[in-house]
């Protein structure tokens, strides 16, 4: 993340327009403008979408080999149909204990600053160094500075390999993260400045709440009409079965009980749907997933597309099983400047 200052007029040269780069927005029957699928140009994965202020944000992976994944580029949308790209917000160069594989992002606004948390290294062992860092920046576009000089968490706990971290504010303004790969998922709790962990409400510092036995990673969070869901992804990354299944809980450590898939391959579409997030559009009840997949025909693991498309709830409160589309959403411009982290914690 060495970014370094640069100028106005030259951030401003960076930000490419990328609206309709990827799959050039659509127009239906009645000249609907849709996003089209896939909404990002070239290969991306692990998508974090985030709203900030007026704007929708995607940070997601770039979908390389692990020694080339040494950067992240940022997207930004009033729409959901017009997209802007911002390169390089964040580099290896300012993270001195990054070396490979950065990938995950987790974006959040707090006190007018925002934080990235990523994931760095793939450790396979408590005698490597990386995990799970945090970087800041004034902007959402970055340049993001690492915060720390170390991993926030940098060790396996109860299992948990420290990768696909996710954030989530609670009702009562608590901060949490909730990561793990390897099948187990664990949440802490951040300190304020998030430069470090508080213990959880039993003492423990780590707490496990992996949701099922099906669980790989990817996890995510959010709170709706006063009960937790919790999401993450199946299977793995690499293949065709790769996938998102979900949970509802009183408590945010649970316990849960796993419901089913919501996101899976569409032989018709694409295959290896998952690692995704949401946004729940502000002012509305409209929500929408945006997952990474593989078009059809690819054979290489890290050919991977970010996509996006309605989420939607029953009367009981279930998220119905996700109909992957070429034609993605259509455009829903901002209601609101009220800053928001996707998804808005609810009552």
């Amino acid at each position: 993340m060495a970014l370094g200052k640069i100028t106005l007029a030259a951030a401003l040269a960076a930000a490419l327009s990328v609206g309709a780069a990827a799959a050039p927005a659509k127009q239906d029957a009645q000249h609907v403008a849709m996003s089209g699928n896939p909404i990002l140009p070239g290969w991306y994965a692990d998508p974090e979408a985030a709203v900030f202020g007026d704007t929708y944000w995607i940070y997601p992976t770039t979908s390389k080999p692990y020694a080339e994944q040494v950067g992240f580029d940022a997207f930004s949308s009033p729409d959901l149909v017009h997209w802007t790209r911002h390169p390089n917000v964040l580099s290896m160069a300012s993270i001195p204990w990054a070396k490979q594989a950065m990938w995950a992002p987790a974006v959040v606004e707090k006190d007018g600053r925002y934080y990235f948390f990523f994931s760095a290294n793939d450790i396979q062992n408590d005698n490597e160094v990386g995990g799970i860092g945090v970087a800041v920046a004034d902007r959402p576009e970055g340049p993001y500075r690492d915060l720390l000089g170390k991993p926030l968490v940098g060790a396996f706990h109860n299992g948990a390999q420290p990768i696909d971290q996710f954030v989530f504010k609670d009702d009562d303004g608590s901060w949490y993260m909730i990561y793990g790969g390897w099948r187990h998922a664990n949440m802490v709790r951040l300190k304020d400045d998030f430069s470090g962990l508080l213990p959880m409400a039993d003492g423990s510092l780590y707490k496990e709440i992996t949701p099922a036995p099906e669980y790989v990673e990817g996890s995510l969070m959010f709170k709706r009409d006063g009960r937790y869901y919790f999401m993450w992804s199946e299977g793995g990354w690499g293949e065709p079965e790769y996938s998102v299944a979900y949970a509802i809980a009183e408590s945010p450590t649970g316990p849960f009980k796993r419901i089913g898939k919501i996101l899976q391959q569409d032989p018709e579409i694409a295959t290896s749907a998952g690692h995704h997030s949401l946004i729940h559009a502000p002012g509305s009840d409209n929500w929408y997933i945006v997952y990474h997949r593989r078009p059809l025909g690819e054979t290489d693991r890290n050919h991977r597309v970010t996509a996006i498309d309605r989420m939607v709830f029953d009367a009981q409160g279930h998220i119905l099983p996700v109909k992957m589309t070429q034609e993605g959403v259509p455009a829903d411009p901002m209601r609101s400047t009220e800053l928001t982290r996707r998804p808005a914690p609810r009552p």
